[in-house]
């Protein structure tokens, strides 16, 4: 069932809301998201806002360079990225979001390791 939820970085500069259904939360192994070792939430079409911190957040971006991840630089954590396979789209670290566990979610595999 689609929620709204607000989310943040760690140090809370980042913040963020969007809407989505964390039932179709998922986990990637391609070589950042193997990393990065958190479930991903997608933002429902055209949801996802940032709400402060825009001058807070970095891009890293790798390989083809179509998708763009983002991380706040003062305390580090990733909060969303934009996937190589939809640019358009907004997945979110789910970690990052207002009472909820990641950790608790059940998560379906993304192969992504077979595009790296």
């Amino acid at each position: 069932m689609e929620r709204h939820y607000k989310g943040s970085c760690h140090c809370g500069r980042v913040t963020f809301e969007l809407d989505c259904d964390l039932s179709t939360a998922v986990r990637c192994n391609c070589s950042i998201c193997r990393r990065k070792g958190t479930p991903m939430a997608l933002a429902a079409d055209g949801s996802f806002r940032l709400t402060g911190g825009e001058d807070d957040l970095a891009t890293y971006q790798f390989h083809t360079g179509r998708a763009r991840h983002f991380f706040c630089r003062n305390c580090g954590i990733y909060t969303h990225h934009n996937p190589r396979s939809n640019p358009k789209l907004v997945r979110v670290n789910a970690g990052c979001l207002e009472g909820v566990d990641p950790l608790a979610l059940e998560t379906e595999l993304i192969d992504g390791a077979s595009f790296d």
